[in-house]
C-alpha cells in the first residue's frame, strides 16, 4: 500500500469515541485522512479527537435521528469541503434476553441505532458523494448477522440487515463511482463487552477457532484496505474478521 493511502481524504467514522470506531479513526488519521468522529457522546468524541490529534474533529450526533445526521454531515462538509469515506461503526448490543422476554423498546432501540443509523448515515454520505462521482462506505456488520446468536435477536437481525443493505446500496451506486462494503467481526475486545455477562463472553470466545478475542486494530486494518485505493474492484461484499469462525 501507499505510505499514506488516505492522504487528503476526509473520513467520517460514527461511534468512534471508543472501541473499534476509535481504532479506525486513529488508523485513518495515521494514514493521512482528515477524520470526523461522530458520536452521541460529544465529550467522549472530543477526548478521542484530542488524543488522535492532527486534523481530527468531534461532532455530536445521534445516528438514529435524521436531522442530527444531516446536520453532522453538513458540519463536516463545511469544515473539510466534502466527504470521501464513511464508516458506519455506531452500534449497541442491547439486552441479553430470549425473544419471549424482549420488550418492544429493546428491539426498537437496537434496530434504530444499528440498522436505521446505517441507512441514515449512508443516505447522507451518498448525497454528498454522487456529485463528485467518488466515495467509499464501509459498515460494521457482525458474525451474528450471519449465524444469529441466541438471546441476541435484535442485534443479530440488525447486523443481518446491515449486510443486505450493503449489497443493495452497492448495486444502486455502482455507476456513481461509489463502493460499498461491510465487515463482519466476531467478538472484539472493546468496552462494549462490559454490558455482556461473563459466561456469554466466554461462550462466544469459545466459538472462535483462533481461540481469542479480536483486537480493534485488526478490524481497523481490514477497513483501511476497503477504504483505500487498494480495493477498487471490490464492492457489495462482506469481509470476515472472525478468527476463522465464519463459514460463509
Amino acid at each position: 500500500m501507499n505510505a499514506q493511502p488516505l492522504d487528503g481524504k476526509t473520513a467520517i467514522v460514527t461511534g468512534a469515541a471508543q472501541g473499534i470506531g476509535y481504532a479506525i479513526a486513529r488508523r485513518f488519521s495515521a494514514e493521512g485522512a482528515r477524520v470526523a468522529i461522530v458520536d452521541v457522546d460529544l465529550d467522549g468524541a472530543q477526548r478521542a479527537a484530542d488524543e488522535i490529534g492532527g486534523s481530527a474533529i468531534a461532532v455530536g450526533a445521534d445516528v438514529a435521528r435524521a436531522d442530527e445526521v444531516d446536520r453532522a454531515f453538513a458540519e463536516v462538509v463545511d469544515r473539510f469541503g466534502g466527504v470521501d469515506i464513511l464508516v458506519n461503526n455506531a452500534g449497541i448490543v442491547g439486552s441479553d434476553r430470549p425473544v419471549r422476554d424482549l420488550d418492544e423498546a429493546d428491539w426498537n432501540r437496537v434496530l434504530d441505532i444499528n440498522l436505521k443509523g446505517t441507512f441514515l448515515c449512508s443516505r447522507a454520505a451518498v448525497r454528498h458523494m454522487i456529485p463528485k462521482r467518488a466515495g467509499v462506505i464501509v459498515s460494521l456488520a457482525s458474525i451474528s448477522g450471519k449465524e444469529g446468536n441466541a438471546n441476541m435477536a435484535p442485534y443479530s437481525v440488525s447486523k443481518a440487515g446491515v449486510i443486505c443493505f450493503t449489497k443493495t446500496l452497492a448495486k444502486e451506486v455502482l455507476s456513481e463511482g461509489i463502493r460499498v462494503n461491510c465487515v463482519a467481526p466476531a467478538l472484539i475486545d472493546t468496552p462494549i463487552l462490559q454490558g455482556m455477562e461473563r459466561e456469554r463472553v466466554d461462550f462466544l470466545t469459545s466459538k472462535i477457532p483462533l481461540g481469542r478475542l479480536g483486537r480493534p486494530e485488526e478490524v481497523a486494518a481490514t477497513i483501511l484496505f476497503l477504504a483505500s485505493e487498494e480495493s477498487t474492484f471490490t464492492t457489495g461484499q462482506c469481509f470476515d474478521v472472525s478468527g476463522g469462525r465464519a463459514t460463509y
